[in-house]
């Protein structure tokens, strides 16, 4: 079985949790700058977060990857990535569990590391007239996320 590796090292296990997305069907662009968003939030925080842009009541600042990209009420350039927000708040509620199943209060702890990067590509193809085809490719997001309980 491959083993999947988190790319933080010399964690306190009696005072982290972890959860990791694999092969998620969302924009990685996306993810990163959500990702660069809620580093260092409270879990209670950081899921309000989630929430909202889920909900477009909030953007999120793009600071990669936001050539053509128009501003947002009181920030620079942002948007709103619903379906990355979606995958996101899915796994940090899976490292809150993690957390609760530990014995840790996730109330008090902190989005202490979180990454997102390419997974792997799904190949397809569109057909095409006169028996020609377009590939069709669909790209994947590997999510990890690391919280640390808080004194």
């Amino acid at each position: 079985m491959n083993m999947r590796r988190y790319s933080v090292k010399d964690l306190n296990p009696e005072k982290t949790a972890k959860a990791y997305g694999y092969e998620l069907r969302c924009s990685p662009k996306h993810s990163m700058n959500i990702a660069r968003a809620i580093k260092g939030m409270k879990v209670p925080d950081a899921k309000k977060y989630l929430e909202e842009v889920i909900k477009m009541k909030r953007a999120v600042p793009f600071f990669t990857h936001r050539r053509k990209m128009g501003h947002r009420r009181g920030m620079c350039s942002g948007a709103y990535p619903q379906k990355a927000a979606r995958f996101i708040l899915r796994v940090l509620e899976n490292a809150e569990n993690n957390a609760e199943y530990k014995g840790l209060d996730p109330n008090n702890m902190i989005i202490s590391h979180i990454s997102a990067y390419k997974g792997r590509e799904i190949e397809g193809i569109m057909p095409r007239a006169y028996g020609r085809a377009t590939q069709k490719n669909e790209q994947t997001t590997n999510i990890e996320i690391v919280l640390e309980e808080v004194e």
